[in-house]
């Protein structure tokens, strides 16, 4: 798949929770398995009613058809996710690249234990400015805090 095969356009909560929520969990299943699928179900309930609502969001396509997304808090990114049968193609690079433009800097937290994660943003560009040991739920998964600049 050729880049300009990727269509990036804002989020439409009355057509895209659904999708986004299923990429979310798909996604999050292989990134974030060392949490368990119990917890990831109740969290997925939360990007559906809490975090979507109030971000900026914007959607990857394929077709016309939603890849991946990417959420925004001013320059903070809330999450980026595309589903696991569009990774490796070109689609986060592609989201990262939007909202960098957008805000001119970016930052982010990660679970160090997503390996993956760490690459990409690594081969991004991102500087790790600080860990800490658990998450945002007090539960004891480190967490790194990257920024990219333009």
């Amino acid at each position: 798949m050729k880049n300009n095969d990727i269509s990036i356009r804002a989020y439409a909560p009355e057509t895209d929770t659904p999708a986004l929520s299923q990429i979310w969990l798909e996604a999050s299943r292989i990134a974030h398995a060392f949490i368990g699928d119990q917890r990831l179900l109740e969290q997925q309930a939360l990007i559906e009613t809490r975090y979507l609502p109030v971000a900026e969001s914007w959607v990857a396509c394929v077709d016309d058809v939603p890849a991946g997304f990417i959420s925004l808090l001013d320059t903070f990114v809330g999450g980026i996710f595309v589903a696991p049968q569009w990774q490796g193609l070109g689609i986060g690079r592609r989201l990262i690249a939007h909202a960098l433009n957008l805000r001119g800097e970016l930052s982010l937290e990660v679970y160090t234990r997503n390996t993956g994660a760490m690459r990409f943003y690594a081969s991004l560009g991102f500087e790790e400015l600080s860990r800490r040991a658990s998450d945002d739920e007090g539960l004891p998964f480190e967490n790194a805090l990257l920024r990219l600049k333009k």
